[in-house]
């Protein structure tokens, strides 16, 4: 029996257990699918979910199953390139022949005291978990921080806007302007849509450190009863510990196949691969796609053919549940279109999932 093993059942690992389950895949190979939780999160929705505005099951889509399909469950702690083999927390191990490493991203804190320690993520459902008890346990009138304008911090700013206009809003961006990687017609429009629903917004930030129930932004201290931190990610741990080559935020690089150059029988998919693209669901499936090719070849004992081109095909954000902004190919879009088109994407993908 010949064993594939692919580490986290997000949007790329799922979309490769997806590929394999076909009468192509060989009679004495099995996968196991391990992940933490059991299920497959939907991680681009979980700003709602922290904002209080979807239900968890909302955000919840079952895995598979199929006879060749095992899933495990467990915290992975290391990951034996030599041995091929992978350690739980509770001592468990599990062997492989092929492994596929889809752990996901982490926050990351750029060495600011405190603010790992004082600060609340939606990086995982755990901690998404944890970031909406915080914020619906603030008092009416209380003040909530985001640190951190990009997409994210857009989206669960305005989600949260929405659910509890009682509250006080501000978003801390170190940039000129909240969106900055996305052209000015979607800067202009997100900062518009948050002074007229009075979210203050603070550019040029420069978060110094993080006390409990404080930012100091230029070493002034702006008081908060939650602080939500959405100010950039890096690669799982598990990652950041391989002994293989690593881009700046910690993830692997790849080669053309997304096979780790000196250990071809493992691939890494999603936010903990080094990609000239900046990380996204979307990605993770195209890489999904391209992966599921390459082990079916591996798995006959051919060539890799040549693989299909990842298509990403743009991005939307919300702003609430009424309006939105994206990009698709060079046009921008902003208002009801975006949000409805951005909702669409998520059923549709639920619904070929479920």
């Amino acid at each position: 029996m010949k064993r594939l093993v692919i580490l986290g059942g997000g949007y790329g690992g799922l979309r490769i257990v997806e590929r394999m389950l076909t009468p192509e895949l060989p009679d004495d190979v099995f996968i196991t699918l391990v992940d933490r939780m059991p299920f497959h999160g939907l991680k681009t929705e979980y700003y709602a979910l922290a904002a209080g505005t979807e239900p968890e099951h909302n955000v919840r889509v079952a895995f598979p199953t199929d006879s060749r399909l095992t899933t495990k469950f467990g915290e992975v702690t290391k990951v034996d390139l030599e041995q091929q083999v992978v350690q739980f927390s509770n001592g468990d191990t599990l062997d492989y022949n092929w492994l596929v490493i889809g752990l996901g991203c982490e926050d990351r804190y750029h060495n600011i005291p405190g603010a790992e320690d004082f600060t609340h993520s939606i990086q995982t459902m755990n901690a998404t978990r944890c970031t909406y008890a915080a914020i619906n346990n603030v008092n009416p009138y209380g003040q909530v921080t985001v640190v951190g304008g990009g997409l994210s911090g857009v989206e669960i700013a305005s989600e949260l806007r929405e659910s509890r206009p009682d509250l006080n809003i501000r978003i801390l961006d170190r940039g000129e302007s909240i969106l900055s990687p996305f052209p000015k017609k979607l800067q202009q429009y997100a900062s518009q849509w948050f002074v007229e629903h009075e979210v203050q917004l603070i550019s040029h930030a420069q978060v110094d450190r993080v006390e409990k129930g404080v930012v100091y932004n230029h070493n002034q201290p702006l008081t908060s009863d939650a602080i939500v931190w959405t100010a950039g990610i890096q690669a799982n741990r598990i990652v950041r510990e391989l002994p293989v080559e690593q881009d700046g935020s910690g993830r692997a690089v790849v080669n053309q196949y997304n096979q780790l150059p000196e250990y071809s029988n493992v691939y890494i998919v999603g936010d903990c691969a080094s990609l000239p693209y900046a990380p996204s669901a979307q990605l993770a499936e195209g890489q999904g796609e391209q992966i599921a090719v390459a082990l079916k070849a591996e798995m006959k004992g051919i060539a890799i053919p040549a693989l299909p081109k990842i298509k990403l095909k743009g991005t939307l954000g919300s702003l609430g549940k009424k309006e939105g902004f994206g990009m698709m190919g060079k046009l921008s879009l902003v208002g009801q279109m975006p949000r409805v088109m951005k909702s669409g994407v998520l059923w549709m993908y639920k619904k070929h999932l479920g």
